[in-house]
């Protein structure tokens, strides 16, 4: 075998190697995602156009969660957010909408004492989706049906399910409680 024969052999060797460690990585990093992003994987990959473009943006939402100061909130805590949710439930019997918004600030509350940031409505998505991103859907129905209440749109029942799907985030923001 001729030392250019070789060299071709050993070249093309290489590229493939190459080209197989890029490919397992790259399934690495998608089957990563979607284990940890759960429903809003897809969402993010119909929301960006592609899956390149929706797992750049998932990677960087990961980047910043890490940066985040997030803690466990001590049961003292919790017992009281706790208890102030069972009273806003008690107003949605005279005051549905105004009970809605209520469960809103409550559930941004309880954010801010777990060190999310509470940059607005987007913010929270996106802070919320790299743990939460199960839940996520919860959120973003209640948060739909309380921008109709607000301007009169809601029917009761809808107002209900607002109150149910915040319900479904504020117990798991509440009980997600483990060491970072």
């Amino acid at each position: 075998m001729s030392t250019n024969t070789l060299i071709a052999v050993i070249v093309a060797a290489v590229v493939v190697v190459l080209a197989l460690t890029v490919t397992l990585a790259l399934l690495a990093r998608r089957r990563h995602l979607r284990h940890r992003f759960g429903p809003e994987y897809e969402r993010t990959v119909e929301e960006k156009g592609g899956v390149m473009a929706a797992e750049r943006d998932l990677h960087a939402r990961e980047v910043r969660h890490d940066k985040l100061d997030l803690r466990d909130l001590p049961p003292e805590r919790r017992r009281l957010f706790a208890d102030r949710w069972g009273e806003v439930q008690e107003h949605f019997v005279d005051r549905p909408a105004g009970s809605v918004d209520e469960a809103d600030d409550l559930v941004a509350r309880l954010m801010r004492e777990r060190g999310y940031p509470t940059d607005g409505y987007r913010g929270a998505v996106r802070d919320l989706s790299v743990e939460h991103g199960r839940t996520l859907e919860h959120y973003r129905a209640a948060h739909e049906i309380r921008a109709r209440g607000a301007g009169g749109q809601a029917t009761t029942e809808e107002l209900r399910a607002a109150m149910v799907h915040y319900r479904a985030l504020f117990d798991e923001l509440l009980t997600d409680q483990r060491s970072r």
